[in-house]
């Protein structure tokens, strides 16, 4: 078996002898005239073994190649699709026959000729002249097998996009939904801004951020881990329906839902509050999914994952009691609450309060097993510090977070538009920051001076579109909706 090394060899002595000859293997540009996709769109209905009576530039990779002498064969693909190439002696000549046969699988090429159907009905362009447009070096991954090892497809995506159907399929559903996520939300009267991703100063989330450092002002800066307290500066100043979608950063591992570097839809309304983000993320759920499956009946892992709404609703702590069978009350002793969590296998800190330790309860025992669509609202007042209280009881906060598939897909808030209220919050997050916490916000005094100046009652809400992407896509990790997640330098993978 010829070795990839030889292989290489050979096909850098094709170049060498195609210069020789005056031939730029690395041509600057193809006239083309249609795409593979256009071509089936406007002939697929010809009878076989008839001409269309019409002529094609084409340009693709050569994916297959077949026959030999005076009639072959070869599988042209595009980003639209596959066009079949035929190749005949009378037509193409027998030079142009001998530089068919000297090309590689993986070379891109161009192709002009008369479109027809073949006898076995498949819909060809006859060339009558061929171009190198870019010499493949590098042999693809065998056929049959096609790119299977998941760390070299993730690695070199561009692999995986040429040889696997599937990965294209994500790709493009991915950018769909984004498209259909921006145009519902400008419909609604949303204005799109942006944010900075530099940030002097990290909050707007409870998570640890990438720290870099600007020599020019001598100046450390935070990767953004979201864009919350920026767009609510932004309600303060007048803009009543803003939205972002925005990558946010957070210091922490890869699995298979998270990455380091994700992107959010986050979007803030003047006069809303939590229930309002409700009904816009169901409607934008539902008007997201038809756009891009034609459907809200959606099939997820093999189970029916209806997004057509409405969701289910249900409280957190009423979700934390039934999933441990006892009855979990924020008024009882954090002591108390911490002994019913170890006694349900959930570690806890001597540090944490009775809210937290439901939280912990919930995310143990409840999240994980929630698949279809459910909002799960009023969060403990200690674990969101950036949330109004509840107006009807003030131990919790009118926060909730939207799971699907066991998933976090996004949180929403009645925004705490207090400043005497929301400066506690920051102080009591730096405390628990000066003690160890690594997530824990800091006092952001220039969103406290905005938030002195009034900002109105406001419903926020932020929704992870790689995730709903996963959804989507009837994918299992979130690697497979991000076109380069972040991986090992090589030779350094587990």
């Amino acid at each position: 078996m010829t070795s990839f090394d030889e292989l290489e060899r050979q096909r850098l002595e094709k170049i060498e002898r195609a210069r020789a000859h005056g031939v730029d293997p690395y041509p600057v540009t193809f006239d083309r005239t249609a795409t593979a996709h256009e071509l089936h769109d406007r002939f697929d209905a010809i009878e076989p073994d008839t001409d269309a009576g019409a002529r094609a530039a084409v340009a693709g990779r050569l994916m297959l190649k077949r026959g030999h002498g005076k009639l072959a064969f070869g599988v042209l693909r595009d980003g639209t699709g596959d066009i079949q190439l035929m190749l005949q002696v009378d037509v193409l000549g027998e030079e142009g026959m001998a530089a068919f046969a000297d090309l590689d699988l993986g070379d891109w090429i161009g192709a002009e000729g008369e479109i027809t159907k073949t006898k076995r009905a498949e819909l060809s362009v006859r060339a009558s002249s061929l171009t190198l447009l870019a010499k493949d070096i590098r042999p693809l991954p065998e056929k049959w097998h096609g790119l299977k090892d998941v760390e070299l497809r993730f690695r070199q995506r561009y692999l995986d996009l040429l040889m696997n159907e599937d990965a294209r399929r994500v790709a493009v559903l991915r950018s769909r939904a984004v498209q259909a996520i921006r145009e519902f939300m400008i419909a609604r009267g949303f204005l799109e801004v942006e944010t900075p991703m530099l940030q002097v100063q990290p909050g707007g989330a409870l998570a640890k951020p990438f720290v870099t450092h600007m020599h020019a002002l001598d100046l450390d800066l935070y990767l953004r881990i979201a864009p919350e307290l920026y767009l609510k500066r932004l309600i303060v100043g007048g803009l009543e329906k803003v939205f972002e979608i925005n990558r946010n950063f957070r210091n922490e591992g890869a699995d298979a839902t998270h990455n380091p570097e994700f992107t959010m839809l986050e979007a803030y309304e003047a006069y809303g509050d939590y229930f309002t983000m409700m009904d816009l993320m169901e409607s934008l759920i539902s008007a997201a999914a038809r756009e891009v499956l034609g459907t809200t009946d959606h099939t997820y892992q093999g189970r029916a994952m209806p997004l057509g709404g409405p969701f289910r609703r249900a409280r957190l702590i009423d979700l934390a009691s039934e999933a441990i069978g006892e009855t979990l009350d924020l008024d009882m002793a954090a002591d108390k609450a911490r002994a019913i969590a170890e006694a349900h296998d959930v570690p806890t800190d001597p540090a944490w309060g009775t809210g937290k330790v439901v939280v912990e309860i919930y995310e143990k025992h409840v999240e994980g097993n929630l698949f279809e669509p459910t909002f799960v609202m009023d969060f403990p007042r200690e674990t969101s510090p950036l949330a109004r209280a509840h107006r009807d009881d003030p131990r919790f906060t009118e926060h909730f977070d939207l799971v699907i598939a066991g998933m976090e897909i996004g949180p929403a808030y009645s925004e705490l538009n207090d400043p005497i209220d929301q400066r506690a919050r920051f102080e009591a997050q730096a405390r628990a920051r000066a003690a160890g916490d690594e997530e824990a916000m800091t006092v952001d005094e220039d969103f406290l001076r905005a938030l002195e100046y009034g900002m109105p009652p406001t419903g926020g809400l932020g929704f992870g579109i790689d995730r709903f992407a996963m959804i989507l896509a009837d994918v299992p990790s979130i690697r497979e909706v991000i076109l380069f997640p972040l991986m090992r330098p090589e030779g350094q993978e587990k």
